[in-house]
């Protein structure tokens, strides 16, 4: 998939102001519109700039867009860094879910799709007749640590604004969150009273976080169950052993039955990410041979190649 250069399209420059956008867009709209147009073509070029505004006129889009677009050139090969938005605080549903260019986005781009269509409907829509405010919503990143034990974190957001001259700008503002013990990938935080404020007496929209876990090189999530490999030795896989085993929750002592292999899954019922049932954690063994870096362990090597005459490439015979 190629990355798309909006301002491209537009003829713009990527400092445009709102009105400047606006104006590119219904001249280019003149030029291409199939039903005026004579260029060739029309039809392939006016999807172009529809697509272009549709994402250069909305605030909340052009901030997302821009957050991606200084790392790539148009035509670049291009796909979405994971967890790219997180941290963006976007009102009702975000530039993620329904906004006022779905009866026309099954014509857009695969490139569009994957930016503004990947994450599917969020939000609820702002109804009844006082006006209440609209609900926000941000994605964020917490140590999986914290979902073991609970915690409270100074989270900083970051909502894209219009300045005077219709320029899309970046406000941060830093929220102390209260990270619940248990709480899984995907779950949300309500913050009640924390999105848009009401008219006309109509109450505030509540803020809602998208709790994702930040990377580590050590444990990988599923739901509520946790997974770790653990390096053991020829010896302790070969003959059992009891070690000592790092997790999100301190160490443990576990035993390494006789006759390991890499690959072997050893759970700690329960140990997962708490909850009800409680998740389990699964130690990964991987066994982890000493270098033959020395007179005696080269020596040693020898030995056991010729007294245990082991091939593991043997082929198992048929019965």
């Amino acid at each position: 998939m190629e990355f798309r250069d909006y301002y491209q399209i537009l003829g713009v420059d990527k400092a445009a102001t709102a009105d400047e956008i606006k104006k590119a867009y219904r001249r280019m709209a003149r030029k291409y519109h199939p039903d005026v147009s004579k260029e060739p073509d029309a039809e392939a070029r006016m999807k172009e700039v529809n697509e272009a505004n549709a994402v250069l006129s909305d605030p909340e889009k052009r901030a997302a867009y821009d957050q991606l677009g200084s790392r790539y050139h148009s035509g670049q090969e291009f796909h979405p860094p994971p967890d790219w938005d997180a941290g963006f605080e976007f009102s009702g549903a975000g530039p993620f879910g329904r906004g006022p260019y779905d009866s026309e986005s099954a014509e857009f781009s695969d490139f569009f799709s994957s930016l503004f269509g990947q994450m599917g409907r969020r939000g609820r829509g702002a109804g009844g007749y006082q006006m209440p405010g609209e609900d926000h919503h941000a994605k964020v990143l917490i140590d999986l640590r914290d979902a073991y034990e609970g915690a409270t974190r100074a989270i900083t957001l970051r909502s894209p604004q219009q300045d005077e001259q219709g320029r899309v700008i970046m406000q941060e503002h830093t929220l102390n969150v209260r990270i619940p013990r248990g709480v899984k990938e995907g779950q949300h935080i309500r913050l009640a009273g924390q999105g848009s404020p009401g008219m006309g007496g109509g109450s505030a929209g509540d803020l809602f976080l998208e709790v994702h876990f930040k990377p580590d090189p050590h444990y990988r999530v599923e739901q509520r169950d946790v997974y770790r490999t653990v390096p053991v030795t020829p010896w302790e896989a070969a003959l059992g052993a009891s070690i000592e085993a790092p997790t999100p929750s301190g160490n443990v002592q576990v035993k390494v039955p006789a006759g390991s292999q890499t690959g072997r899954k050893l759970r700690l019922k329960g140990r997962g990410i708490p909850g009800e049932p409680a998740g389990d954690l699964y130690l990964v063994l991987e066994v982890v041979l000493p270098p033959a870096n020395s007179d005696k362990a080269r020596q040693l090597y020898e030995t056991m190649a010729q007294e245990l005459a082991f091939n593991p490439r043997k082929p198992v015979s048929q019965h």
